[in-house]
């Protein structure tokens, strides 16, 4: 099945530009499968005078009164606890209305967090139970109007077809829990099939600043096998003919909307599409099987509708924290084990998000400081050496240039200066780079929070608006994005001198490529959260000063190229496994050539 891999078309684009210099190539793959759902007609409603359909409030929301049903008989009962306020609807019987009451969602004409927080509203999620009667025709649950009554623990919702009587039963516990319990009785008179299919159509609101973000992590998440087996999907159809599903849920970047039935889905399928503008982000469709009990549905359902925070999905202990995206395998790890208890410790201090970051950064680069130390120490003696490779290369410049690089290398074994060294820090690198990627924009205690011109940490700053849309920009340039790209370039500037420009005809040049990484940098950054341009700003102005401070306090450039005069006449260091391989190779690839060279004199 194909998946989400975290990432906006705008920052794949940018993210695969850097790869391909630095680190490798991504893949990016979207299918948009269009899917529309059919609403039918009920019989047996004829008590219901004849009405004009209510019309849509968005183009992109079909509401679900049909022909038979006034709007006026519509009503609407309300439960509410210290985290929810639901609104449910005689039509149908179901939730109609979710506001999550500790949270606020994004406001575009304010710039921040401000406007109720609502899941469900304005007929953008409809659900039901869809049975087959034994003449063959199909009937909805959420085309009946239901009778309701109230008492102090919730609501029964009760609709009656052709004799046959329909209970949904509504209650609040805690957590952002609503117990859903489902009765019928003469149901069997009416049936025949062994099942009835869940259906839910849901289109997704935008409840956060950046769009493409938000988009992109809202997607279908569901577990099987007794809660074990986890898997989501962000893009395509989904499809589990063969698996029993514990819960199904939308999630979104910091929310979610989830199904627990009591005894699973079976034969699941859905679908979704992206709406490219205006209020809603995706829409979705779902449909899962539930099996009858002799032909009647007395079964148990749990919704919840919560913030995807760590610690609470963890109390449910029902594989829910598998919602909060943190990233595969040691990345995941490095997250839930490293990241967010750091950040929990630091901001348990009382102080501000942004300088929560800036410890973090500090921490991070004292426990990397001996193998950085490595690096630049190693960057300093590759200086020193300088003048003795170029001489090899003038030396041989007219030669074979596998000889060449053998020259090199062994320039480099007499002065003890492994080059290979320099790539453990940079390796080291990537998990935390790409851990970090995940931990900003859905660490849900950063939502909101603003530092300096930033309002909200895990969205991009956007003070500086343009009066146009720039490809892969958009209409805003993020100043701690440029921030971040100007002080890569000044590292950038400061080690480039390092970089042995390969003397083959056709190679690119090198240096070039290392100043075009800062600017797709840019690009890469610009739509990200700004606590992630934030932390790579501290962090690069702390190689800057690290690199200064090497060189003009610690390391005595005049001592180490001594040092390297005397490994020279010394006995040659004895190669390492690596090293001693790359010989073998290339004077195995040097050999390969004379002989061909020798073949084609013949």
């Amino acid at each position: 099945m194909q998946q989400n891999n975290g990432l906006d078309k705008n920052q794949l684009i940018s993210f695969a530009l850097f790869s391909m210099i630095l680190i490798g190539a991504m893949f990016y793959f979207q299918n948009k499968q269009a899917t529309a759902q059919h609403l039918q007609d009920v019989e047996n409603q004829a008590q219901a005078a004849k009405a004009k359909p209510a019309a849509a409030t968005k183009p992109a929301i079909v509401t679900n009164l049909n022909d038979s049903i006034k709007a006026t008989s519509i009503q609407q009962v309300q439960l509410k606890n210290k985290e929810l306020t639901l609104g449910i609807s005689t039509l149908g019987g179901q939730i109609s209305t979710v506001r999550l009451n500790e949270y606020k969602a994004y406001n575009k004409l304010t710039d921040v967090n401000d406007k109720p927080l609502l899941i469900f509203d304005k007929n953008n999620s409809t659900y039901g139970f869809q049975f087959k009667d034994k003449t063959g025709k199909i009937f909805n649950t959420k085309d009946l109007v239901f009778s309701p009554t109230q008492d102090a623990n919730g609501v029964t919702m009760q609709a009656t077809v052709n004799g046959a009587i329909i209970q949904f039963v509504y209650s609040l516990s805690n957590k952002y829990t609503v117990d859903f319990n489902v009765k019928t009785e003469g149901l069997s008179k009416l049936v025949s099939d062994q099942k009835a299919d869940f259906i839910w159509d849901y289109t997704v609101r935008g409840l956060e600043k950046g769009r493409s973000q938000e988009q992109t992590h809202t997607e279908f998440n569901y577990t099987f096998d007794n809660y074990s087996s986890f898997d989501y999907d962000g893009r395509t159809e989904m499809d589990e003919p063969d698996e029993t599903l514990n819960w199904l849920a939308v999630k979104q970047q910091f929310f979610s909307a989830l199904i627990e039935p009591q005894n699973g889905f079976k034969n699941s399928r859905g679908s979704q599409e992206m709406i490219d503008e205006g209020e809603f982000l995706k829409t979705f469709n779902f449909n899962g099987q539930i099996d009858l009990a002799g032909n009647e549905l007395n079964q148990n359902f749990k919704w919840y509708f919560m913030p995807l925070d760590l610690p609470l999905l963890k109390s449910y202990d029902k594989n829910f924290d598998e919602l909060l995206p943190l990233g595969w395998s040691f990345i995941g790890t490095l997250n839930r084990w490293f990241f967010i208890p750091m950040y929990n410790l630091i901001s348990s201090w009382g102080i501000a998000a942004g300088w929560v970051i800036f410890l973090m950064t500090i921490i991070v680069k004292i426990i990397l400081s001996p193998v950085m130390f490595k690096q630049h120490k190693l960057s300093a003696m590759m200086r020193v050496i300088r003048p003795e490779i170029d001489e090899v290369n003038e030396k041989y410049k007219d030669a074979d240039p596998m000889k060449k690089q053998q020259e090199s290398m062994a320039v480099y074994r007499k002065a003890g200066v492994n080059q290979m060294a320099g790539c453990l820090p940079a390796i080291l690198q990537i998990p935390i780079f790409y851990a970090l990627f995940r931990f900003f924009p859905n660490m849900i205690d950063l939502r909101g929070k603003s530092f300096w011109f930033a309002k909200d940490l895990t969205a991009y700053d956007d003070v500086i608006k343009l009066p146009f849309h720039i490809p892969f920009l958009q209409d805003h340039l993020s100043i701690f994005a440029i921030a971040c790209t100007v002080v890569i370039l000044i590292y950038t500037i400061m080690t480039s001198g390092n970089i042995q420009q390969p003397t083959q005809p056709g190679m690119p040049n090198m240096k070039v490529l290392m100043y075009i990484f800062p600017i797709t940098f840019l690009f890469f950054l610009n739509t990200s959260a700004s606590g992630l341009s934030w932390y790579y700003f501290v962090s690069n102005a702390i190689n800057i000063l690290i690199i200064l401070l090497i060189k003009y306090w610690i390391l005595d450039e005049k001592k180490i190229h001594a040092q390297i005069q005397a490994n020279k006449k010394k006995e040659p260091k004895k190669e390492g496994k690596f090293q001693k391989r790359m010989r073998e190779m290339m004077e195995k690839a040097q050999e390969q050539q004379k002989v061909q060279q020798h073949g084609r004199k013949k």
